[in-house]
């Protein structure tokens, strides 16, 4: 199969690595970074241009186009390669207002009848006050449209809480919700717009620092599988099986009544409470960092699945095999992230790094300058660690990352630990 990647993180490196990895398939990225234009031809394009990307995939005669950053979806990217015939893993811009519109996502899940936390929407400042005034803290505000990741606060801290929205109004209405406490899960659902084949599910850490302290971010490491869930649920497919049933499929269903079928990766947010399981967010693509180490753990019929997402026949697809295995992700970020990252810095022992057994490293924002590898991004190097339990992906991970070097460089220490 000749497959298009559209994205230059290291989520759209996992997807890539594990379509490599799958074989026979002939891969190009748009326009990738520099651990994936070593691998795989990266062409240079807009990604956020319909017309481009039209032209790069008829041009190329490409089977399947797979976006996976949001931005694409949102500029209607997947509109223009489905009006010319070209199958494409990825919602429509009108059903990826799911991720970029948080009161858009809390429509449906009203009509869907999908468990979440109560909210009011601001868009002054004076909404806001008054939003939190008449709740306790903790307080949660969320910015409704996209903010790459670093648009929630979860703060006791009332001033911190009007600071953000003071920063982030500007840009668009805020949701205030209620808090859910619980551990939080992501699930990927695979759907054709009728039917879901749910992925394992995995739990990313979004704080910057050790013990969860510290600013949000896009997350800073991810594990899979989740074995808690077992001695909460009976089992993870237990877990896996509720979600599909209560929160993936009500969501599915209702976006085909409105008018907007969803297609693509619908990632389900979610938080187990002592009330059940809520959703927290929806997503419109495949989630970063779990992406890379959810798929690591399949062996095989990824792409085929993708396809038949993409052309309807999801129901009628072979099911994905899977490793019984684990994946540990640890996430190295450049010092002053998630503010201001200072980039350009040399990054070495990349290639040490891959010489121990069950690590990959996945690039997230890197290039190529006269010295080599540097770094062109806040988050910048995924090192991925797999193996037969948790225990030995985490150590793998880790020894992994203690080859890499950057000045400044920022990671936790404690990803997986508690599981």
């Amino acid at each position: 199969m000749r497959i298009l990647v559209l994205g230059s993180g290291a989520r759209e490196h996992a997807i890539i690595a594990a379509l490599l990895e799958e074989g026979g398939h002939e891969i190009t990225a748009a326009p990738g970074n520099a651990g994936i234009g070593v691998e795989v031809e990266a062409v240079r394009v807009d990604i956020k241009d319909p017309q481009l990307v039209t032209d790069l995939a008829v041009d190329g005669g490409f089977d399947l186009v797979v976006i996976g950053p949001e931005a694409p979806l949102v500029a209607g990217v997947a509109d223009a390669l489905k009006q010319a015939g070209v199958p494409v893993f990825g919602p429509t811009k009108a059903a990826a207002a799911i991720e970029g519109s948080k009161s858009f996502a809390k429509a449906v899940m009203a009509r869907a009848g999908v468990p979440t936390g109560a909210d009011t929407t601001a868009v002054t400042l004076d909404d806001v006050r008054a939003a939190l005034d008449a709740s306790a803290p903790p307080w949660v505000l969320k910015a409704d449209g996209l903010a790459a990741g670093k648009g929630v606060i979860v703060t006791d801290d009332r001033a911190a809480a009007e600071a953000h929205a003071e920063a982030f109004l500007p840009d668009g209405p805020l949701l205030i919700e209620e808090y859910l406490a619980g551990p939080e899960v992501s699930l990927f659902v695979l759907t054709d717009g009728k039917h879901a084949v749910p992925l394992a599910p995995a739990q990313d850490f979004k704080r910057l620092g050790d013990g969860d302290t510290g600013p949000n971010t896009g997350g800073m490491g991810a594990y899979s599988p989740l074995p808690w869930l077992a001695e909460r649920f009976g089992s993870e497919q237990a877990f896996v099986d509720e979600v599909v049933e209560n929160v993936a499929l009500p969501t599915i269903r209702a976006m085909a009544e409105a008018g907007t079928p969803f297609t693509g990766l619908l990632y389900c947010g979610l938080i187990v409470t002592d009330d059940g399981v809520k959703v927290i967010e929806f997503n419109a693509r495949f989630g970063d960092p779990e992406t890379q180490v959810v798929l690591p753990r399949i062996e095989s019929g990824l792409a085929d699945a993708l396809l038949a997402a993409a052309n309807g026949s999801l129901g009628s697809a072979a099911p994905l095999v899977w490793r019984d295995s684990a994946a540990v992700a640890v996430v190295l970020a450049s010092e002053g992230y998630p503010g201001d990252p200072i980039t350009g810095r040399l990054i070495t022992g990349v290639e040490d790094a891959e010489q121990l057994e069950g690590v990959r490293v996945l690039h997230a924002a890197t290039g190529r300058g006269e010295q080599g590898l540097t770094a062109t991004g806040g988050r910048v190097l995924n090192v991925v660690g797999t193996g037969a339990t948790l225990a030995e992906a985490r150590e793998r991970a880790y020894a992994g990352l203690g080859r890499i070097s950057l000045e400044g460089g920022q990671s936790r220490s404690d990803i997986a630990a508690r599981a």
